[in-house]
């Protein structure tokens, strides 16, 4: 049995072993497992029940994480986004006043847009058309997202007020100091080259919490999983008709394929997966396997889903194949029954793994010609917007558009490929109709 799961997964061609894999697989699955608990928290705003969403959500992270291991033989887990949910439950239905399963219709849409796009290459021959100066900045700009949910998530930082957006967080109290421990150990770990050291970390920290009674240790360790038949089929398309509704459906593919594309590069680029144009070889397998999780999402009762940046913390941990994502989707089913214990790791345990994540995918930057205006500008803007507008999908079309403007006006129009002028007129389309909140 060893041998076979060692040949099919290519175990020895990526210098990798089980136990390495299965330790990677915890790590990834230990800094995203909080999507259990925060998914179904956020659409609840939107009306949707918080049980069945929580089976959605894992049985989602099941689908698209085993299909990535076992079809694309890649160590990235697939979930539902984050940034996506938040669109879905406060701007389209909250703001907009959809119901909630005319935004899934919008959701399922998108992925069987994605699914066709991928079958036909179409995709690919959009991303093997990005320079490398934007896809370095994509693993930059993520880098520092990263960065940012870990220090908030941490209480590190705090979201100030109105003409100072963030401020320092207590650093007294004493779930601050639990992050602070964690990141400490992390780093120490790391710099030992002690092999789990962000997962090592996490549990330290973790169970410091627990015991000195900073963070509820979990009151139950196994739980029967609600049923999720209220939100299961319920994706309406009746409204894809609707003109107004096109700037939902509009927003919705292109922050889908933007982000996906920015993960999966990001994390291909941490994992050194990258070849010497900066493209992700293969990348047709794993872009096909988010959008099959798109479809399964919607159908399931939740969101966009695509791949994971936090797969980086299991790359750092020596992820290298896709036997790492099929640990994780294993994990997830696991998750069904012992939901209370997963989602009691506290944020401060969890929160510094980000952060030490950030900085170690800040390393291409300097890959990046800051010489050459053309491309520097356009990358820094990638950086600077996704950071600052807490937005993967923004950061990275606001540099899709600048990167062909820039080089346009430097004479310099045949660096540009033909496919990325289409998507820098998807880029814009999604400034003209992003549905803005007011």
């Amino acid at each position: 049995m060893r041998e076979w799961i060692a040949d099919y997964f290519e175990l020895a061609a990526h210098d990798t072993s089980i136990r390495r894999e299965a330790l990677a697989g915890v790590t990834t699955f230990v800094t995203m497992a909080y999507i259990i608990a925060v998914n179904p928290a956020i659409l609840h705003a939107a009306g949707i029940p918080v049980g069945p969403s929580m089976v959605a959500t894992i049985a989602t992270a099941v689908f698209g994480s085993l299909a990535m291991g076992l079809y694309a033989n890649r160590p990235f887990a697939i979930a539902p986004y984050m940034g996506e949910n938040a669109f879905f439950a406060y701007t389209v239905v909250r703001v907009m006043g959809y119901r909630w399963e005319v935004a899934l219709g919008a959701v399922l849409l998108a992925g069987m847009i994605f699914t066709l796009l991928t079958v036909a290459r179409i995709r690919q021959w959009m991303v093997d058309a990005l320079p490398p100066g934007l896809t370095h900045s994509f693993a930059a700009g993520i880098g520092l997202f990263l960065t940012f949910v870990g220090l908030n998530e941490a209480g590190i930082v705090r979201i100030g007020v109105p003409g100072a957006p963030v401020r320092i967080g207590n650093l007294a109290s004493p779930a601050v100091l639990i992050a602070i421990f964690s990141f400490l150990a992390i780093a120490v770990l790391t710099l030992r080259r002690v092999p789990g050291a962000i997962l090592l970390g996490i549990l330290s920290a973790s169970i410091v919490a627990f015991v000195s009674g900073i963070a509820p240790a979990p009151g139950a360790w196994i739980g029967i999983p609600p049923n999720p038949a209220p939100i299961m089929f319920k994706a309406d398309l009746s409204a894809v008709l609707n003109f107004r509704f096109f700037g939902v459906l509009l927003s919705t593919f292109v922050m889908a394929l933007i982000d996906t594309m920015g993960s999966l590069i990001g994390v291909a680029s941490r994992a050194g997966f990258l070849d010497e144009r900066g493209n992700l070889p293969r990348i047709a397998q794993p872009m096909l396997c988010d959008a099959l999780a798109t479809v399964f999402a919607a159908l399931a009762g939740t969101t966009t889903s695509g791949a994971f940046i936090e797969s980086a913390a299991g790359v750092q941990a020596g992820g290298r194949t896709g036997l790492t994502a099929v640990f994780i989707a294993a994990l997830f089913v696991l998750s069904l029954f012992f939901a209370p214990l997963v989602t009691a790791i506290p944020p401060a345990a969890y929160g510094p793994a980000l952060v030490i994540i950030g900085s170690m995918m800040m390393a291409p930057i300097a890959k990046i010609d800051f010489d050459d205006p053309t491309q520097s500008i356009p990358a820094f803007a990638v950086i600077a917007l996704i950071s600052f507008t807490y937005n993967i999908g923004v950061g990275i079309t606001a540099g899709l558009v600048l990167y062909p403007i820039f080089k346009l006006v430097g004479g310099r129009s045949a660096e540009i490929p033909r496919a990325l002028w289409a998507l820098a007129a998807m880029s814009a389309l999604f400034f003209a109709f992003y549905p803005y909140a007011p």
